[in-house]
């Protein structure tokens, strides 16, 4: 199967290279790179280098370099095909599986040029507002009536007033509604030439010149849609020079011409098939690319008309689309983003990141459009990015996440603003390790980071940048504005969209517990009741057993006996719906799947604690310390006499530190008895009970590794 080049570019470029070798060998920031022993010749001394922002590597030692590709086929040794389609899994990019698109188009042969004819000005008539010319863009399809007017280029503009005075005279209307005719003259604040002009005036007559765009000769050779859109951003960027009023949008937003240079900034000028007459030979590019559509009526039209250009780029810098902003708030839809193609697929696109990483841009801002990413570019805060008008998706933000472990979100404050952040965040939860950091930062008055850096300053902006809401307070901030926090009911509801937040954290997540109990103290909850417990067992002989640690317990909270801990435990972790597979089931007798019971633990003392409780459930005092001395009067003199030792520093330790329950604590040590017992099981000598148990001991297994968040942040905060 052969792989289009730029789908392969794609692919390289998405990657998360960094995850990728980091699975093989430990990398660690070095500057913009991250450096390593090499994976393929073995060292001590690191010689090895993945620099995320070419999203290549190379070892020192022993020369091997490449992409992900290559890493992929020759270190875990995959085909070519195997790499590629690994990495299409990873990064969301779709891989052809039939005939593939490539960046090729035929282009069609040179018409001849008529020469260029002037028709003299016309009388400057009164501006209409621009609503009239184009209410919805949309709507041109459904207009079978209109003669749709060649391009022409403005004549001159000796007469154009000076760019101050377009702060008070109304945008001229471009007069296409249904009654515009082909061979009308638009007569506006400036006069276009005659319909017939060709080439437009802007460009040469000289025919060795014109070549430069309409190049004769290869006519009857594939056009390339890089080339094309290349030369397109050219046409554009060329018409923002010659067009003021298209200019004046851009000096009066704060943005100097070196940064037209820098983002190829550019004009769409008036016109219904100026493409079509600018490029006459790469029709059929044009409409590869989508920035010339059909409408029902058969006729071809250029998508963006009267409209700033934004050319977008990929990864190594090439013009791949374009974004069409209208000059007049009120035109709908404001931005118009050229559709997907070969060589463009807007889910896998950032605008702004090409050129935040020309200047190794270390601190990532996520925003919301274009303006925002040229504005801070603009004030030297490098690394704003903002997609394509689609959310920002998973693959993207951990690449992001990979350049630098803290990310930072500024959307507005409004409400579509932050219902896209809180979309972004519920996105970036599954790849938020633990040495990740999400940050939120919504500016003040309702401002952008554009409007926002134009009234306060640069330096003001990274201020805000630097004080942005980490993801904790973020969530109960955005939470305790939707709920009603008065009432247990508003605080059991946000408690339970905080759990399933965090539920989409990786797995092993320590976040997700500490998330979880800073809400929760927030809410009014006490601190951890598990740690607290935990505290007072270290005050304790450390040869302490499990079994002596949970006796204890079971002696403060007898009550933990009502619901059977083991049978809890076993529903929880799912090994009562576990499938055997058939040979198994039908060999292994009725009961087997049954909870283990606590005689199975061949534990007489915790066995002796846990028969007299349930005998005595019913009749123990309400007083915890009663209630303990009453259960150790009936127990076995050897284990009273073992228990009695430490039951009143127990008691002391706990009530010290103000525990009133010890639910999770007693799921972790009776969790902890039940893999040490099932291990030794699993050496029986009887294949079809050792192989139930290795199956009920993987389930399990599994199931405590879910709540390996809860046990390393305890550990953790264990002495606080």
């Amino acid at each position: 199967m052969s792989i289009p080049n730029h789908i392969l570019d794609q692919l390289n470029s998405q990657a998360d290279l960094i995850s990728i070798i980091g699975r093989h060998t430990t990398l660690k920031r070095a500057g913009s790179e991250f450096k390593g022993c090499c994976p393929f010749h073995g060292e001590k001394s690191p010689s090895f280098y993945v620099n995320p922002q070419k999203n290549i590597y190379h070892c020192f030692g022993c020369s091997v370099g490449g992409n992900a590709i290559s890493f992929l086929r020759d270190y875990e040794n995959l085909t070519f095909i195997e790499a590629v389609n690994e990495l299409a899994k990873q990064t969301g990019i779709d891989v052809p599986k039939e005939e593939p698109q490539n960046v090729s188009y035929q282009r069609a042969k040179a018409k001849p040029k008529a020469k260029p004819q002037t028709k003299p000005k016309a009388a400057i008539k009164p501006a209409a507002t621009r609503q009239q010319s184009a209410n919805n863009q949309s709507e041109i399809d459904k207009q079978p009536s209109i003669n749709a007017p060649a391009y022409n280029d403005y004549h001159s503009y000796d007469d154009y007033p000076p760019l101050d005075a377009y702060d008070s005279a109304p945008y001229a209307t471009d007069g296409y509604d249904t009654h515009y005719q082909s061979n009308s003259t638009y007569q506006g604040d400036v006069n276009y030439q005659d319909v017939n002009s060709y080439p437009p005036t802007w460009l040469p007559e000289d025919d060795n010149t014109t070549t430069a765009i309409y190049d004769n000769s290869a006519s009857d050779k594939d056009g390339n849609l890089y080339e094309l859109l290349e030369q397109i951003q050219q046409f554009y960027q060329h018409n923002l020079t010659i067009h003021p009023h298209a200019k004046h949008y851009f000096l009066s937003r704060g943005i100097t011409e070196d940064t037209f240079a820098t983002f190829g900034l550019g004009y769409a000028p008036f016109g219904w098939q100026h493409l079509e007459h600018q490029f006459p030979q790469d029709i059929e590019g044009l409409k590869a690319l989508g920035l010339v559509r059909q409408s029902e009526s058969g006729r071809d039209y250029d998508l963006l008309r009267d409209r700033v250009i934004f050319p977008i780029r990929d990864n190594q810098g090439r013009t791949i689309g374009f974004g069409g902003r209208a000059l007049d708030d009120e035109v709908k839809p404001k931005y118009i983003n050229s559709s997907d193609s070969p060589v463009f697929h807007k889910q896998h696109v950032l605008y702004g990141y090409y050129e935040s990483r020309q200047q190794r841009a270390d601190n990532w801002l996520v925003v919301e459009g274009y303006m925002d990413v040229i504005a801070l570019y603009q004030a030297g805060i490098y690394g704003a990015v903002a997609s394509m008008g689609t959310a920002i998706n998973e693959s993207q933000i951990s690449r992001l996440l990979t350049l630098n472990p803290t990310l930072t979100l500024s959307f507005d404050g409004d409400n579509a603003g932050q219902k896209a952040a809180w979309r972004t965040l519920e996105v970036a939860l599954p790849v938020l390790g633990d040495d990740k950091e999400l940050r939120f930062l919504t500016l003040p008055n309702n401002h952008d980071p554009d409007t926002f850096i134009k009234t306060q300053g640069s330096d003001a902006m990274r201020e805000q940048i630097a004080a942005a809401m980490p993801l904790s307070q973020y969530i109960f901030a955005y939470l305790s504005e939707r709920y009603d926090l008065t009432l247990a009911e508003g605080k059991a509801k946000l408690m339970s969209q905080v759990r399933a937040l965090t539920a989409a954290l990786p797995k092993g997540s320590s976040f997700r517990y500490l998330l979880n109990n800073d809400i929760y103290q927030k809410l009014g909850g006490r601190r951890s009741q598990n740690k607290d417990a935990r505290d007072a067992l270290l005050d304790f002989d450390g040869e302490m057993t499990i079994s002596q640690q949970l006796q204890l317990c079971f002696l403060f909270q007898p009550r933990a006996l009502i619901d059977d801990p083991i049978e809890s435990i076993w529903q929880q972790a799912g090994i009562t719906n576990l499938q055997l597979p058939d040979h198994i089931k039908q060999k292994a007798s009725a009961d087997i799947l049954r909870p283990l019971a606590w005689e199975d633990l061949q534990d007489n003392a915790l066995l002796d604690i846990v028969n007299t409780i349930k005998r005595c459930l019913n009749y123990l005092p309400k007083d915890a310390n009663a209630a303990a001395h009453f259960i150790l009067s009936n127990v076995k003199p050897t284990t009273q006499e073992t228990l009695s030792r430490d039951w009143g520093a127990f008691y002391k330790a706990l009530t010290a530190r103000n525990v009133l329950s010890l639910d999770g604590l007693v799921e972790e040590l009776v969790s902890q008895l039940l893999e040490r017992h099932m291990k030794k099981m699993i050496k029986n000598p009887d294949y079809v009970k050792a192989t139930i148990v290795k199956m009920q001991s993987q389930r399990l297994s599994d199931w405590l590794r879910e709540q390996h968040a809860e046990r390393s942040a305890q550990m953790a905060t264990m002495k606080s």
